[in-house]
């Protein structure tokens, strides 16, 4: 995918320098973030859970979505790949109805990665779904059609970096082994290629009416800061509401994007972790390392705690099929968030500024929810909190109170002998006031 490529044949270099950058972002903050964010991505900071899809060319050769960079693919090599696409299984709404299903409010789909070919109907270039495929079809569209069929938010990720653009150069050009891997954008053709990337913002705003746009690869040499406010600001002037994250480079952004890793505390403002099911974005015939359910929602959770989003992946396959193995594992997130949803949905950070034994905390006025993930053996928890438990219960058993006892370390309390589930059991205290924590060190 970006900047966490989890393939050895990606540089490691590369790596280490890519996720310096990240690092420098994150903590420097969002750096360009218009005054009525903070309105605008309420949606976004209520839904807290999102699906990322990551599907183009790349499902054929079906070895990730960084294939035409890893293997060394020349451009007119891999645009014959264009040729071959046609995904007679895809259903839009098929894949909404899992997404739906799985809890989640918002969908970002790969528009165009990378490998530059357009994932959608765009006048700007030919080099599309509808115009270069045998498929002439339009998922973008569909996918569009099926959210707001659904009641989900479709959003749109889009690539600065684009290894088949005549505009920009690949870092390591040779006739037989090209690199991509970073690109660079010649000043002189660094006017033509912002023109091209605002065609198709146009039409993904005025036609898709996209809610958010998932920017990637903004850290090619010669995309300046004056670009990435270029863009931001056009994107604003089309519609305010749009979300833009940070990976539009240069420390502008509404978000910080935290890849493959949760920060163990959050992040100041609003912050987004992307994950993998498995290990891969694109599909990888190979790669069958998927993550437990039980990891799935326990990182949900965590995000939800830290006061940011999970937004998670899925690659469909050549034939626009979703992999069995990340369907089951979306329905059964869709399954506890079905009973727990709301100690996710719309709930503020955790007041707690360590870890909790126990597990997680997220909160709403007046209620403070306690995600136990570690159900203890004596069946009690203290909660580090001088303010006072009104009353306290499991979530899913809302008259039945629970002993709560006040002691010098926090607030005690009487949990029953057995974990309402398995993986994360929600404990909803109810509060008068702010929760003031304890220290805990």
């Amino acid at each position: 995918m970006h900047l966490a490529q989890k393939s050895m044949r990606y540089s490691r270099s590369s790596k280490v320098l890519v996720g310096l950058l990240l690092l420098f972002t994150l903590m420097a903050g969002v750096g360009r973030v218009a005054a009525a964010t903070a309105t605008h991505a309420t949606w976004w900071s209520h839904d807290r859970f999102g699906i990322f899809i990551h599907w183009g060319l790349y499902a054929l050769p079906a070895q990730g979505e960084w294939y035409m960079n890893n293997d060394h693919i020349p451009r007119k090599i891999y645009a014959k790949y264009a040729k071959q696409f046609d995904p007679v299984d895809f259903n839009a709404n098929k894949w909404v109805s899992v997404f739906k299903k799985a809890g989640a409010c918002y969908v970002v789909f790969t528009t165009k990665h990378h490998d530059g070919f357009c994932m959608f109907k765009t006048n700007a270039t030919k080099y599309n779904v509808v115009d270069a495929t045998p498929w002439h079809t339009d998922p973008t569209a569909a996918l569009a059609a099926a959210c707001k069929k659904y009641g989900l938010r479709f959003c749109t990720y889009y690539s600065v970096m684009d290894w088949h653009s005549r505009d920009q150069l690949a870092a390591h050009p040779s006739p037989t082994a090209p690199t991509y891997d970073p690109t660079i954008l010649p000043p002189d053709r660094n006017a033509a290629y912002v023109q091209y990337m605002r065609r198709q913002i146009h039409e993904l705003v005025r036609q898709y009416h996209t809610h958010l746009f998932w920017f990637d690869g903004g850290w090619i040499k010669g995309w300046t800061k004056a670009d990435s406010l270029n863009i931001y600001d056009y994107i604003k002037s089309l519609n305010p509401n749009i979300l833009v994250n940070d990976r539009v480079g240069n420390g502008v952004g509404d978000y910080g994007t935290p890849e493959q890793h949760i920060p163990p505390q959050g992040l100041p403002g609003h912050w987004e972790t992307c994950m993998t099911i498995n290990s891969d974005w694109g599909y990888c015939r190979t790669d069958h390392n998927w993550k437990s359910v039980a990891t799935l929602i326990t990182n949900l959770i965590h995000c939800a705690s830290g006061g940011g989003n999970f937004l998670l992946n899925v690659g469909p396959n050549a034939k626009g099929i979703i992999p069995q193995p990340e369907v089951d594992r979306l329905l059964a997130m869709g399954q506890w968030l079905k009973v727990n949803g709301t100690a996710i949905y719309g709930t503020h950070r955790t007041p707690f500024k360590e870890k909790l034994t126990f597990g997680y905390a997220t909160q709403k006025p007046g209620r403070l929810f306690l995600e136990i993930t570690h159900w203890p053996a004596d069946h009690r928890i203290t909660v580090p909190m001088r303010s006072k438990i009104i009353s306290a219960n499991m979530l899913t058993a809302p008259n039945d109170a629970l002993q709560v006892t006040a002691s010098a370390t926090g607030q005690m309390i009487e949990l029953p002998p057995t974990a309402p589930d398995k993986i994360a059991s929600v404990l909803v205290c109810h509060v008068a006031e702010p929760v003031e924590p304890l220290a805990t060190k």
